[in-house]
């Protein structure tokens, strides 16, 4: 997979509360990563690890 395609997927997870009329945007959930990735505190605690990804 390509990182391109790990992003859309991470994305897509991420506006599921904005979806859903919880949030307007996907870092104001406070149950969500998209907290991290936008650099704000909150209940999780997001490792960012970096592999190799392996395509087959």
């Amino acid at each position: 997979y390509s990182p391109d395609f790990i992003r859309e997927k991470l994305d897509y997870l991420h506006d599921n509360p904005v979806r859903a009329g919880l949030v307007t945007k996907p870092e104001d959930y406070l149950y969500s990563s998209a907290r991290s990735y936008a650099g704000l505190d909150g209940v999780l605690d997001v490792v960012q690890i970096d592999l190799p990804w392996i395509t087959y």
